[in-house]
C-alpha cells in the first residue's frame, strides 16, 4: 500500500494497511496506525505516533521540529488519536522540553487547508480548525470546540469545551465552556445553543447554561462573586460543572 516513490524510513512502523502516496515521506520514530491513508507530498517526522483511521491530505507536515528559538534538538513528540483529518498544507508541530514535551491531539478532529497548531497544544475530540486558523505554543482546546476560518490563538490560553469562534477572532484571553467569541479582540457574543442542541442538551439544560452565561457577564459581578453563584447553581445543575471548572483553571483572565 506504499506508492514506490515515496520515502518512508526503516525505522517507521506503520500498519500493514496503511497507504502512502507519492513523494510523500515518512520518517523515523514515527508510528502509523491501521487504515491510515497518508496522500501524496505530505510529511511526517517523529518522534511521533499517529492512531487508527488517520486521513493526511496532500502537503501537510506532521511532527516537525517546533517553531521555537529555544528548541535545541532535543527528542520531544506528538501524539495523535484516532479518526482524525488534516487537509491539504496542515502544520502540526511537536512539544518543547520547556512546556509538555507533546504536542497532543484527540480523536475525530477535522482541521481544514492551512490549519496550525504548534508546539505543546492540547487538542481534545470532535473539533473544528476552519481554514488558516492558528494556535501559538501551549493552546488548550476542549472537546467539540469550533474555530473558525483564519482565527489566531495566542499562547498559554485555554478554550473550553463546545466554544465557538467567529472567523477572524483574535483571541488573547481564555474562552469559557459553552461561549460564543468573535472579533479582533474577541469578545463574548452568547451561548453556543445551536450547538449544544446538536449534541444532544435538552432545553432545560440550555436555558440553564444560559443563565449562567448572564451570571458570568450580564449581571456586573466580579469574576469571584459570579463564580460562587454558577458553582453553588452548578451542585444541582450538573451541566454547569465543566464551566466552572474551566473558570477555576483559567491563567489568562477571562474574555469578558
Amino acid at each position: 500500500m506504499i506508492d514506490p516513490r515515496a520515502v518512508v524510513s526503516p525505522q517507521a512502523r506503520l500498519a500493514s494497511d496503511v497507504t502512502v502516496g507519492p513523494f510523500s515521506v515518512i520518517g523515523p520514530d514515527v508510528e502509523i496506525g491501521p487504515g491510515s491513508v497518508i496522500g501524496p507530498h505530505a510529511v511526517i517526522n517523529g518522534p511521533t505516533t499517529l492512531g487508527v483511521d488517520n486521513r493526511v491530505f496532500q502537503f501537510a507536515s506532521l511532527g516537525d521540529a517546533p517553531q521555537d528559538k529555544k528548541y535545541r534538538g532535543e527528542p520531544t513528540r506528538l501524539e495523535i488519536g484516532d479518526h482524525n483529518v488534516f487537509r491539504e498544507s496542515c502544520t502540526i508541530n511537536r512539544g518543547t522540553t520547556h512546556g509538555k514535551g507533546v504536542t497532543r491531539i484527540g480523536n475525530d478532529n477535522l482541521f481544514m487547508a492551512f490549519s496550525h497548531v504548534a508546539h505543546d497544544c492540547q487538542i481534545g475530540n470532535s473539533t473544528v480548525f476552519a481554514n488558516c486558523a492558528s494556535l501559538a505554543g501551549h493552546v488548550e482546546i476542549g472537546d467539540w470546540a469550533i474555530l473558525g476560518g483564519l482565527t489566531a490563538i495566542h499562547q498559554f490560553v485555554k478554550i473550553g469545551a463546545h466554544a465557538f469562534l467567529g472567523g477572524g477572532s483574535i483571541v488573547s484571553r481564555d474562552v469559557p465552556t459553552y461561549v460564543m467569541v468573535a472579533g479582533n479582540p474577541a469578545v463574548p457574543h452568547g451561548v453556543n445553543s445551536e450547538g449544544l442542541r446538536r449534541r444532544g442538551f435538552n432545553e432545560e439544560q440550555i436555558r440553564n447554561v444560559r443563565e449562567a452565561y448572564r451570571i458570568l457577564y450580564r449581571m456586573e459581578l466580579k469574576l469571584e462573586e459570579a463564580a460562587e453563584r454558577l458553582a453553588a447553581l452548578a451542585r444541582e445543575q450538573p451541566e454547569l460543572a465543566p464551566l466552572v471548572e474551566f473558570i477555576g483553571r483559567s491563567t489568562r483572565s477571562l474574555t469578558r
